[in-house]
């Protein structure tokens, strides 16, 4: 940063330093260049003046020239023929000296430089002047040294050759201090960053200023490590959560097989209901292990959405159908009121999916002779899915963790059915979002279906009476 500073700033200062420079050095021959023709012209004049009088051509000569009493210019006067008539040198003994005849103008002037009598350059003007019509023809050189104007721009020149190397040092001294001192949050920053790992998110970068870009930086940073830290806790849940449902199964299938195994000889019937019990845990760890395979694919982002024209009425008929099958072992009716015919474009596996976990949370928490009813609305952009049911409804406070992973409103009475009664008590003591098994992922899948959709499930209503989940999903054309 002091490089670049110091880099555009040596840029800026030469591009100025050169811009007076040649200013300054147009300014001075333009004015010495003046004063050579107003010298001239005069002396011109009183040459007039004098011949005009009578004088003689040597006396109107000495008399124009000393008339001025410019001290730096060299003055002379010349005949037609180039014969000197007059002249007043410089100080410094400098002389006008007359140029070629052919290569002075008729009545202008020529201005030129040329090397004076001790090598200082100098400027000289030179014209030529006719008195009258048919009479004489007089040459005037006026000459003046470029030590002055080379003197001036020498200590011009001298001023910015000292000026701006000293601006520089001054301004690189001053921006590098400037911007280690501007800089020294971020390097704070990087070391705080630096000692930050997945142990201690829980720690922050410090913030001097809010209302300046680096105290933006930092709180934003700050606002990553706090959505990191609960990513990472949700992951240690996670994963805990997963461990102890995968354990639960697996607890009833050993002590199964090594109540059998105690025994060198069984029943049939015995070795039969082991079996069973082994094959609905098998089925349990089966649904469980494809439901986090699920999550874990939508977390990752690799499991996209494969759309399709369907009509969402159909699919909701034949997914009640399925789901009926289901409730009728528990005794609980599924009824699918009339909905209008309606084109949908979006996955059609996953709503099925999506509806299906809806369903077996519903049949689960409805009491034998209780009923569920599904129901669809359409509006002008969106649809509306209703599930309804006659259950005993989900506890006040379990209802803002329903969509939580592994989240269920009694675990201690599932986990106990489970441990006392195997795998059909685990089943059927479930609570709030048993779908998914009994594991508590069924309201999370169906959530993320709705969202990869464009829409959103939520919890309408829950009572004693029943309970009330709405999937509204945006209408979309292929």
């Amino acid at each position: 940063m002091t490089l670049w500073h110091v880099g555009v700033l040596a840029l800026a200062l030469i591009i100025f330093s050169a811009g007076v420079y040649l200013l300054l050095a147009r300014t001075l021959y333009r004015r010495m260049d003046e004063s050579l023709r107003a010298s001239s012209e005069s002396i011109a004049i009183s040459l007039v003046r004098e011949r005009a009088e009578g004088e003689t051509e040597t006396e109107a000569a000495h008399s124009a020239v000393d008339e001025l009493h410019l001290l730096n210019q060299a003055m002379a006067v010349f005949d037609a023929e180039g014969r000197l008539l007059a002249e007043k040198p410089a100080p410094g003994n400098d002389h006008a000296r007359l140029p070629p005849l052919d290569s002075i103008p008729d009545g202008d002037l020529r201005l030129y430089a040329e090397p004076g009598d001790d090598g200082r350059g100098q400027r000289v003007a030179a014209r030529r002047v006719k008195i009258g019509d048919a009479g004489s023809t007089y040459l005037i050189v006026v000459s003046q040294p470029l030590e002055t104007v080379t003197e001036a721009l020498e200590m011009v020149g001298s001023v910015f050759l000292i000026a701006v190397p000293l601006a520089l040092l001054l301004a690189g001294m001053g921006g590098f201090f400037l911007a280690r001192k501007s800089l020294a949050p971020v390097v704070a920053m990087s070391e705080q960053a630096r000692q930050i790992s997945a142990e201690n998110l829980e720690r922050r970068l410090p913030v001097a200023n809010l209302r300046d870009e680096l105290g933006q930086l930092a709180s934003t940073f700050n606002e990553l490590l706090a959505r990191l830290a609960a990513s990472f806790d949700l992951q240690r849940q996670f994963m805990a959560d997963a461990s102890h449902e995968l354990r639960t199964p697996l607890s009833v299938m050993r002590t199964t097989a090594q109540v059998i195994l105690e025994r060198p000889r069984r029943d049939e019937d015995e070795y039969r209901n082991a079996l069973a019990m082994i094959d609905d845990q098998t089925r349990r760890l089966a649904l469980i292990v494809d439901d986090m395979f699920t999550l874990a694919r939508a977390d990752a982002g690799r499991r996209p959405l494969a759309h399709s024209a369907f009509y969402l009425d159909e699919l909701i008929v034949e997914t009640a159908r399925a789901a009926g099958v289901l409730a009728a072992r528990k005794g609980v009716t599924v009824e699918t009121a009339w909905s209008p015919e309606v084109s949908y474009y979006g996955d059609e596996h996953l709503l099925r999916q999506m509806l299906l976990n809806l369903f077996d949370n519903a049949i689960r928490h409805t009491p034998t002779g209780g009923g569920v009813r599904v129901s669809l609305n359409q509006f002008e952009k969106r649809c509306e899915l209703v599930v309804a049911d006659t259950g005993e409804g989900i506890p006040v406070e379990a209802q803002s963790h329903i969509f939580e992973r592994f989240y269920r409103a009694d675990k201690a009475r599932s986990r106990s059915d489970v441990n006392a009664n195997g795998a059909n008590g685990a089943d059927e003591a479930n609570e709030a979002d048993g779908a998914g098994g009994g594991a508590g992922l069924g309201l999370s899948i169906a959530r993320w279906v709705a969202e990869a959709h464009g829409g959103t499930i939520r919890l309408v209503h829950s009572d004693p009476t029943g309970t009330i989940f709405a999937v509204t999903l945006p209408l979309k054309q292929p």
